[in-house]
């Protein structure tokens, strides 16, 4: 009987060695699925999407201060930006901020501001506005002075404003006033905060 008890005495210590590799080996297991989760989000962020909280309200109603979206950094890899497309891109005058408005010319186009209504090439007819927080304003600043137009875009670049169009720093403002096209980052894809306005962001000629 005291044969048996000093070999479970001695037989203890040797479980609890056998314990703590295993306890090392979850720990290590856990510490790689961290590195895992934290690499694919890196890479899905630098390649993929484009996360950005909006932080006033220049693209008001279409897109809210404060919203959370997620920008496609795909969108353009195969084809090009289009007319009315909403882009997150580096801002001209300053490219360590991001910024994000609606294209309005396309490179070559004329861009002028005529009765507060926009033209494109001398048309007769004006560019609808009709995603505009208020309509018929988009020739004159905030107080209501008319502003010097027309802007001939150039190639590779393109024109935007902001949908909010007297409360909205774009491209009628701007020191270099075209987004050139290697600095878009992404199209505005999908809205997920708040949660009670998660939706995709559609372009004005989706909607139509």
């Amino acid at each position: 009987m005291e044969e048996q008890m000093e070999r479970q005495i001695e037989e203890r210590p040797a479980e609890n060695n056998e314990k703590k590799p295993s306890r090392v080996k979850a720990v290590l297991e856990y510490v790689r699925l961290i590195a895992i989760v934290v690499g694919v989000t890196l890479l899905v962020e630098t390649f993929v999407i484009v996360n950005a909280v909006i932080p006033s309200a220049s693209m008001e109603p279409t897109i809210m201060t404060g919203d959370h979206i997620f920008g496609n950094r795909l969108a353009y890899k195969f084809g090009d930006p289009e007319r009315y497309d909403i882009i997150i891109f580096r801002y001209p005058d300053d490219e360590s901020q991001l910024f994000i408005k609606r294209i309005i010319g396309m490179p070559g186009d004329t861009v002028e501001f005529r009765d507060g209504d926009v033209y494109i090439n001398n048309s007769d007819t004006p560019l609808s506005d009709a995603f505009c927080s208020v309509q018929d304003m988009t020739g004159l600043d905030m107080n209501r002075t008319v502003l010097s137009n027309p802007f001939t875009v150039p190639e590779d670049c393109y024109f935007v404003l902001g949908d909010n169009r007297l409360n909205s720093k774009d491209s009628r403002y701007w020191q270099n006033p075209f987004v050139q096209r290697d600095k878009i980052l992404g199209e505005a894809m999908f809205r997920y905060w708040p949660l009670n306005t998660i939706t995709v962001i559609r372009s004005y000629s989706d909607a139509e």
